[in-house]
């Protein structure tokens, strides 16, 4: 793997510095529920399929009584693309398919049916072109109208003060992306999605991390304000027929996981999104 010019290493210290900040807190609020609780970090190497060192990552996880089971990864990784998967990467082939990425994705699965599960994920792509790309989405099983309210608030101001017509834009892409089409039902209330915002760093590395800071201050206290509801049979089935069409969107259509098996990643760290249980009937 080349070495890391300016940009992508202050990419990679963002992302890894909002990942402690981000467990920090799941942690605080597990301590709040009265359990002990933390995450455990797996670093993890990487192998270009050229044979030579390609990055590498930690993977973040943590099951406890408030969270499940939740995913906090972190990855640097850089090489060559396949040349069939150099095909679907803007820049790719005229950079000998090079590439580097880095990011933070974050999946959470609730133990309490009332409390929504939630997915996060920003990142810094180079090929020959250089973008970055992300979102984070709300995925109630029971859809609580002041959550998504509260949620999507915070998003809307992180675009807001980034562009006029951020929120509009990326709250439709989320929604487009975030649809199963096999089953015709999107699979949660949404967010936002963006994806090759190139061109000015400084401008795009900025909302990057409005999106992290948003995310951070949104979620907590949706989880504080629903981890102590009481819960039926009835929602927890719910729930698991819920995390069953989650399933399936990231083993079909999510772009993380086929960016990750496709350059040789983790596989237990990029399949952390799927749920500890869940049910098909």
């Amino acid at each position: 793997m080349e070495a890391l010019d300016a940009q992508q290493l202050t990419a990679r210290a963002w992302f890894e510095g909002l990942r402690t900040r981000i467990c920090n807190e799941f942690e605080a609020i597990e301590r709040e529920a009265g359990s002990d609780a933390s995450f455990d970090y797996l670093p993890w190497d990487r192998q270009d399929p050229s044979g030579e060192p390609g990055g590498g990552g930690v993977r973040g996880l943590m099951k406890g009584k408030v969270f499940e089971k939740v995913g906090v990864n972190v990855s640097t990784v850089g090489g060559t693309f396949t040349p069939e998967f150099a095909k679907s990467i803007p820049g790719s082939e005229e950079n000998g398919n090079r590439f580097f990425a880095t990011g933070i994705s974050l999946v959470a699965h609730m133990a309490n049916p009332h409390v929504p599960a939630v997915h996060m994920n920003t990142r810094f792509l180079c090929t020959s072109r250089r973008w970055f790309g992300g979102g984070a989405d709300l995925n109630p099983a029971t859809p609580y109208p002041q959550d998504t309210a509260d949620f999507h608030a915070a998003l809307k101001a992180a675009c807001d003060a980034h562009g006029d017509d951020y929120y509009e834009r990326y709250s439709k892409w989320c929604e487009e992306y975030f649809w199963l089409p096999h089953r015709n039902v999107a699979r949660g209330v949404g967010g936002i999605f963006y994806d090759r915002l190139e061109g000015d760093f400084d401008a795009n590395f900025a909302f990057t991390r409005a999106v992290g800071e948003a995310f951070l201050a949104a979620f907590p206290p949706i989880v504080r304000r629903r981890m102590g509801m009481e819960w039926s049979e009835a929602d927890m089935d719910r729930l698991l027929e819920f995390r069953g069409r989650y399933a399936e969107f990231n083993l079909l259509y999510d772009r993380g996981t086929i960016f990750g098996l496709k350059t040789n990643g983790n596989v237990d760290a990029i399949l952390m999104s799927l749920p500890p249980l869940a049910k098909w009937s």
